[in-house]
C-alpha cells in the first residue's frame, strides 16, 4: 500500500512528532562523521585533491547546511542554548568549504562566456602545433635541397650562365609591355579620405577578440588568486579548534539529539507551514512584473558604477533562494526518505542557483573591470563581459517566475 504523505498546510494530516526530527539529525550528523573520516584519509584537500576527498568536502557542506536549516526551523523544539551555539558555527564551516568550488565554478563561467561572446577558438594551440610541424618538414626539405645544390653546382654552372641571359632578355621586352598597357589605362580614383560613417559589426567583434585574451588571463589571474587563498582558509579552519569544537558537538549529536520535553507529543507540521509561509511572502514581494520581461534596462545601471556594494536588485532574490531551501528540508524532516521529488520547487531552485552563480559572476567581471591602468580593449571586453551575466541574471528570473506560477500538482 502507498504511504500517504503529510502535507504541512494541510489541517487534517496526521500530526508528526519531534521523534521524526530526532531521527533526521542523527543520520546527518551519522552523514557529517563519514564525509569528515573520509575527508581525512584523502588527504584532506579539496580543488588540489582527488575526487573522492572533493566529494568528502560536499558531503560536509550538505550535512552541514540540512543540520543548521533543521535548527533554525524546529529551534523552538530543541535545546536553545545549545542549537543558538551550534548553528553558527556549522554556517561559519559550510560558507568557509564552499568558497574554493564558487572561485573555480566562477572562473569557468566567465572564460566559457569570453570565448562565446568573442568567438574565439577554444584550442589555439593545436594550429601552432601543426605549423611548427610543417615549418620541421620544410627546413629538412630545404637542407636536403642545399645539400643536393652544392653537389651538383660545379656540373651546370655554364648552363646556369646561359639561362640568366635568356631569361634577363625576357625580362626587359615584358616590362616594356607593361610599361605601354599602364600608359593606355586610365588613372583609378582615389580612395575616400577618413573611417566609414558606422563602424561595422567585424570591427566591434575585432575589438572584442583582442580584449578577450586579455580579460581572461586578468580574470584567471585574480580568480585563481582568490581560489587558492579560499582553499588556504578551508584547510586552516579544518585543522583548528573551533571546527574540533563543532565536531565534537555533531558527534555528540550522532547519538543524542538535546530536545525539550515539549518535543515529545508537539507537531512538526506548524513550524514546517511556518518556513514555507515566509517564502511565501518573501515570493510575493519579488518583482515579478520586471521579472517578466525580457530585459531589464534598470539592472545594468549599478553595473560598472565606482560604488563596489552588491547589486541592490539581487538580495531579495538571495533570500527567496535561502528560504526555498529551507523549506525543502522542512520537507525532509517531515516526510524522510519518502519524500518525492517536487518538480515545482526543484525547478525553481534551479532557477535561483542560475541566478546566484550568474549575479556573482557578472560581479567578478565589474571587479576585474575597476583594476588600475587596463587597456581599453580590455576593459570593453570586461563590459561586454558584466552584460552578458547581468542578461543571465534576468533569464534567470524570468525562469523562477515562469516556474513558481504554475500551481502546483502534487509531487511526482
Amino acid at each position: 500500500m502507498a504511504q500517504q504523505h503529510l502535507d504541512p498546510t494541510d489541517p487534517t494530516a496526521g500530526a508528526v512528532a519531534g521523534d521524526a526530527l530526532a531521527g533526521y539529525l542523527r543520520a546527518q550528523a551519522t552523514e557529517f562523521l563519514r564525509a569528515l573520516r573520509l575527508h581525512r584519509e584523502t588527504g584532506g584537500g579539496t580543488s588540489n585533491g582527488s575526487g573522492e576527498s572533493v566529494d568528502a568536502a560536499r558531503a560536509l557542506r550538505r550535512s552541514a547546511r540540512r543540520i543548521s536549516a533543521s535548527l533554525h526551523t524546529f529551534r523552538p523544539l530543541l535545546d536553545t542554548d545549545w542549537s543558538e551555539a551550534i548553528r553558527p558555527e556549522l554556517a561559519w564551516l559550510s560558507g568557509t568549504l564552499a568558497m574554493e568550488h564558487a572561485y573555480s565554478a566562477r572562473l569557468e563561467r566567465l572564460l566559457l562566456a569570453l570565448h562565446r561572446l568573442s568567438g574565439a577558438t577554444p584550442l589555439p594551440t593545436q594550429t601552432g602545433t601543426a605549423g611548427a610541424s610543417g615549418a620541421s618538414r620544410l627546413t629538412d626539405t630545404a637542407a636536403s635541397g642545399r645539400t643536393d645544390t652544392a653537389t651538383g653546382s660545379r656540373t651546370h654552372a655554364a648552363a646556369a650562365g646561359r639561362a640568366e641571359a635568356t631569361a634577363a632578355s625576357r625580362a626587359n621586352a615584358a616590362a616594356g609591355s607593361r610599361a605601354a598597357g599602364a600608359a593606355s589605362l586610365p588613372p583609378k580614383a582615389a580612395p575616400p579620405a577618413g573611417p566609414p560613417a558606422h563602424p561595422t559589426p567585424t570591427a566591434e567583434r575585432g575589438n572584442l577578440t583582442v580584449g578577450a585574451a586579455k580579460a581572461g588571463a586578468l580574470l584567471e589571474r585574480q580568480l585563481t588568486l582568490a581560489r587558492t587563498r579560499a582553499h588556504s582558509t578551508a584547510l586552516q579552519a579544518l585543522g583548528s579548534s573551533r571546527f574540533h569544537a563543532v565536531a565534537d558537538n555533531i558527534a555528540v549529536l550522532a547519538s543524542e539529539v538535546p530536545l525539550t520535553p515539549a518535543a515529545a507529543t508537539g507537531d512538526l507540521r506548524p513550524l514546517a507551514a511556518a518556513a514555507e509561509e515566509r517564502l511565501s511572502d518573501a515570493v510575493t514581494a519579488l518583482p515579478l512584473v520586471t521579472a517578466g520581461h525580457p530585459y531589464n534596462a534598470e539592472a545594468l545601471i549599478h553595473g560598472l558604477s565606482p560604488d563596489p556594494a552588491p547589486h541592490p536588485q539581487d538580495a531579495p532574490w538571495h533570500q527567496v533562494r535561502l528560504l526555498l531551501r529551507l523549506h525543502r528540508y522542512a520537507r525532509e524532516v517531515l516526510h524522510g526518505d519518502d519524500d518525492l521529488v517536487d518538480v515545482r520547487l526543484l525547478t525553481a531552485g534551479q532557477a535561483l542557483n542560475r541566478h546566484r552563480d550568474a549575479s556573482e559572476a557578472a560581479a567578478a567581471a565589474a571587479q576585474a573591470a575597476r583594476t588600475p591602468r587596463i587597456a581599453p580593449a580590455t576593459a570593453y571586453a570586461l563590459g561586454v563581459l558584466h552584460a552578458d551575466q547581468r542578461h543571465e541574471v534576468e533569464a534567470a528570473r524570468f525562469a523562477f517566475q515562469q516556474s513558481w506560477q504554475i500551481q502546483p500538482a502534487g509531487r511526482t
